[in-house]
């Protein structure tokens, strides 16, 4: 069978996260869509002279019918975030263009699965499963999988330990009211907390590193992508290979965590060739239990002030 992408937006993220799939999993088609026309056809080409080593991949650009037979549709579409605006602060606009997006992709045909990395990413993974009618195992957001990238990052070099080493995850929404699950965190099978170095104060310290760096990033670059394609590709790779594995995504939460709310938050999930296929509420302390349940009430507040046409 034809192992098909569709990729709605060709800006950073998508061109990469584009290089990075075809680099690290086999597909045999590749659609790219863009309002702006010009940029998928140029990137088509572009892609094209990597595959005498990649492998053979029909990549072309397209419009939302080619959507139809396509295992996957990845979402990148979206207004990027400014210097100083919260993920939040982008829900209004990327509403808009989020509704563009889902409704003639399911109207085309598509029955597979959603994948979501456009900002606020659990808002916006909670409308596409709304919006487009899938069961929610179906739609998956990319969540705080970058985050706790930056934060095993983080404690590796505070460390001086490889970061293959740490096991350590951010949790709750991908955004202000996330969280670093510290009491449960290890590094060389030792908790993390087992560690001198990692005082209060230095575990204050990381969280803030972690939570500013992306701001860090488009301050200087103006926009962060490689590290949140890379996401993208270990979720769409795992799909497609029906290969499972586990990341902190946004994910459907029902009732986990006590949580009363029916969204998408960022939580522990496998992923495999059926979209998540476990929902895994793993242990937190009393403090950062209280943490996932104030993210999942101020993510809830922001839905429903949220209009969908």
């Amino acid at each position: 069978m034809t192992r098909k992408v569709f990729l709605v937006g060709d800006g950073s993220v998508g061109s990469t996260f584009a290089n990075d799939l075809l680099q690290n999993c086999k597909v045999d088609e590749l659609v790219i869509c863009d309002v702006v026309k010009e940029r998928p056809q140029g990137d088509s080409w572009d892609l094209e002279d990597i595959t005498p080593v990649t492998g053979q991949t029909n990549i072309h650009p397209g419009e939302y019918a080619d959507a139809k037979d396509a295992d996957v549709a990845v979402i990148t579409a979206g207004v990027p975030r400014k210097p100083g605006e919260t993920r939040l602060d982008l829900v209004n606009k990327n509403v808009k263009i989020l509704t563009s997006i889902v409704k003639p992709i399911v109207d085309s045909g598509f029955k597979g699965i959603f994948v979501v990395s456009a900002n606020p990413v659990d808002i916006l993974t909670t409308l596409t499963q709304k919006l487009s009618g899938f069961p929610k195992n179906r739609v998956i957001g990319t969540g705080t999988s970058l985050d706790s990238a930056r934060l095993r990052v983080e404690l590796s070099k505070r460390l001086n330990k490889p970061v293959a080493s740490v096991n350590s995850m951010v949790l709750g929404e991908h955004g202000d009211t996330s969280f670093e699950n510290f009491d449960e965190s290890t590094v060389d099978g030792k908790p993390l907390t087992s560690y001198s170095e990692m005082t209060e104060a230095a575990l204050a310290e990381i969280e803030t590193a972690v939570r500013k760096k992306g701001g860090q990033i488009i301050s200087h670059k103006r926009a962060t992508f490689y590290g949140v394609a890379m996401m993208l590709t270990q979720i769409v790779s795992a799909i497609l290979d029906n290969k499972a594995i586990c990341l902190p995504l946004s994910a459907p939460i029902s009732g986990e965590y006590g949580i009363k709310h029916d969204l998408y938050l960022g939580t522990p999930a496998v992923v495999d060739g059926s979209g998540i296929s476990q929902v895994i509420e793993t242990e937190l302390s009393a403090g950062e239990k209280a943490k996932m349940l104030n993210s999942a009430d101020k993510m809830q507040e922001v839905l429903a002030s949220v209009k969908l046409d």
